[in-house]
């Protein structure tokens, strides 16, 4: 099946102007130029999208996503449900990465590679990282550098924490040698490899990280480092340490994207090294492009440089060489945007509209024999938008 988007002005991310793309199935097939008329004579099926009005991008990709539900830090009751196929592809997001936090025993990582796997089936771009906060990390497999290896679902060990009081606390030795084997894991199964960091809130901050990168042998790109947005100080470490590689990570959980990208530039960071993240867990995946739209709005950076933070540099940093930009052979994952409000109008995963009209466009497979009807509404944001309870009341 070809589905052929026109009239959009196109963002790669870099911008491209007015122009057309054809998808074929799973894939891109051509950008620009597009004679419909020879289309039309092949004959074959296609859908035609006219974006006239809107903006065209890669669809987002969220690298930190508790997929299962945050831990309940408060007692059992404070658990959070797990995030719905629904949820995710309604916040323009076509590839999402899963990770466990404090909780690796009511949370599972056999848990989470079964949600990815369910993700994935709907019809959405998912991954995890294995392991947790704890060190040594917990595997599905004997080890976790052999999850690596032979579960293609998981593209490096993490959320590991560290400056904080639900860290193992571990010393440069222990995390030096989890870098060491992941990086070689990932080498040798051509994924990522990444060691993805969690900083605390205590006064150590990279302490750790730079005692292992300096006197154990490990290269700053072998991190990913995330929550660089507790306090001033850690934004600066962070930067000293994406300056020499290694990649970092800003969640919106607090939704003050402006006010953390201000400092960001103020302090000379590299955007190139940058990426932003979710952290969905009490907090939706929708906050991602609600803060890239109140940043848009105030002309922080220009809609080009926005996107790259959720879509090529993360794509780049997670070796996901066939997802992040709109070119020929990559990934048919496509987000059109009005460009009035920047709200999402259609969602493409793999060549599947998810999203058609601002409205979800599938329904979860577990829906089909239910006569369940579910729709939560959180009391610590902003009152959904009519489009947004439409999509919860069509999952429900």
């Amino acid at each position: 099946m070809f589905t052929l988007i026109e009239n959009g002005e196109v963002y790669a991310p870099g911008y491209l102007g007015r122009t057309s793309i054809l998808l074929a199935n799973d894939k891109i097939m051509a950008v620009g130029t597009i004679d419909r008329r020879r289309l039309d004579a092949l004959n074959i099926q296609t859908e035609y999208l006219d974006a006239s009005g809107c903006f065209v991008m890669p669809g987002l990709i969220d690298p930190h996503e508790h997929l299962l539900g945050g831990s309940g830090e408060e007692g059992f009751s404070s658990q959070t449900p797990e995030i719905a196929a629904g949820e995710i592809v309604s916040a323009g997001i076509t590839t999402v990465v899963g990770c466990l936090g404090a909780d690796t025993t009511t949370k599972t990582l056999p848990g989470l590679l079964a949600k990815v796997k369910a993700l994935k089936e709907e019809g959405l771009n998912a991954y995890m990282w294995t392991g947790g906060y704890c060190v040594p990390p917990k595997s599905i497999t004997k080890a976790s550098s052999d999850d690596l290896l032979f579960i293609e679902e998981v593209i490096g060990v993490g959320e590991v924490a560290i400056a904080d009081e639900r860290s193992s606390d571990p010393d440069p030795g222990e995390l030096a040698r989890i870098a060491h084997e992941t990086h070689v894991s990932g080498t040798l199964a051509r994924i990522a490899g990444l060691t993805h960091i969690h900083v605390g809130n205590k006064d150590e901050r990279l302490a750790l990280l730079r005692r292992v990168i300096d006197e154990n042998g490990v290269s700053p790109e072998w991190f990913y480092i995330t929550h660089i947005n507790r306090s001033p100080e850690l934004l600066n470490e962070a930067i000293e340490l994406a300056g020499r590689g290694a990649w970092i990570d800003l969640d919106v959980v607090d939704e003050d994207l402006d006010k953390q990208l201000s400092a960001f530039l103020e302090n000379k960071g590299p955007l190139d090294q940058l990426t932003l993240s979710s952290d969905a867990s009490i907090k939706s995946p929708h906050n991602i492009i609600n803060e890239i739209r109140k940043c848009y709005e105030t002309s922080l950076l220009s809609l080009e440089q926005l996107l790259r933070l959720v879509t090529i540099n993360t794509a780049t940093a997670l070796k996901l060489s066939h997802k992040g930009s709109l070119s020929v052979g990559k990934a048919a994952d496509v987000l059109v945007l009005d460009a009035k409000g920047l709200e999402v109008r259609d969602v493409i995963s793999l060549g599947r509209l998810m999203v058609k009209d601002g409205v979800l466009n599938f329904s979860e497979k577990f829906l089909e024999e239910s006569n369940r009807r579910i729709l939560f509404e959180g009391r610590g944001g902003e009152k959904p938008s009519r489009e947004q309870t439409v999509q919860e009341q069509a999952q429900s």
